[in-house]
């Protein structure tokens, strides 16, 4: 009898991605390739969707998000600059203040969901990630970026600042003078120096097949050991006190041993087989 996670599905969000699950493994795709999935209203809307659902998905193990065509994301959709260029003077505080999902809007939600899934997220990266692309990888636990890709964080080009979650996420991942000088200059930079720089776990000539390989082998650990250790170094970067990640720490492993998972983790690699997760 195939259960949950074995059991493959297929559905796409808004005509602007396409989610499959097979195996617990989550391959999520941007499918606005001929726009180099620049980011409109309708990407907006189901980066969210797409984030949501997966955050409730009970048998995910691991996702994977990818751009298809030439580029994982070229940032804001030139629509979007346009209607600022017609937008003189008008006030943006209404759209842009409102909390809607927690802390955040709806564009910083579009990134920030995918650090809410309960699961690693990985995001394979090659041809551009620019502006909002840029920002929207960084939403990902992991991030495998192919070495000729081109990034930059753009907005100072458009008279603007990161504004995705940009800034809260860079923090957590470069020095502050190493941020600052790619904000001011806008500069473009490779996948090679982003690894030099902290941004890219590694390089990859096949980003999004070396990222499906890395999630399917995720997906065979404990599902309950790897959502409490997405909890605990969540709590990390929320640059929780030294007091509260050691007492988050023997709470996780506490509920851990002895459980039924944990007991298969331990059968599974005495008897040298695949587990069996309930």
């Amino acid at each position: 009898m195939r259960n949950e996670t074995e059991q493959e599905q297929v559905f796409e969000v808004g005509n602007r991605l396409r989610v499959q699950i097979n195996a617990g493994v989550a391959d999520v795709l941007m499918v606005r390739g001929e726009k180099m999935n620049a980011l409109d209203q309708a990407m907006f809307d189901a980066l969210i969707e797409t984030g949501e659902r997966l955050c409730e998905h009970p048998g995910l193990r691991a996702v994977v998000f990818s751009g298809e065509g030439k580029a994982f994301c070229a940032g804001l959709d030139m629509g979007r600059f346009q209607g600022m260029a017609a937008s003189e003077g008008q006030s943006h505080e209404l759209r842009l203040m409102p909390r809607v999902y927690g802390n955040a809007n709806a564009p910083q939600h579009a990134v920030l969901v995918w650090r809410k899934i309960p699961v690693p997220v990985i995001a394979a990266v090659h041809g551009v990630a620019l502006g909002g692309g840029f920002q929207l990888m960084l939403g990902a636990d992991m991030r495998l970026i192919e070495p000729q890709t081109k990034l930059s964080v753009m907005e100072i080009k458009w008279g603007l600042v990161p504004d995705m979650g940009g800034v809260a996420l860079m923090r957590r991942l470069m020095r502050s003078d190493q941020i600052r000088e790619l904000t001011y200059s806008g500069r473009v930079f490779s996948g090679q120096e982003a690894l030099q720089l902290g941004l890219a776990t590694k390089l990859s000539d096949e980003p999004r097949s070396e990222a499906l390989a890395m999630a399917h082998e995720m997906a065979l650990r404990s599902p309950d050991a790897m959502r409490a250790a997405k909890r605990l170094y969540a709590l990390a970067d929320d640059e929780a006190s030294e007091a509260e990640l050691l007492l988050a720490e023997s709470r996780e492993q506490a509920g851990l041993l002895g459980s039924a998972n944990q007991v298969e983790s331990v059968r599974a690699n005495l008897e040298k087989r695949n587990p069996v997760w309930r």
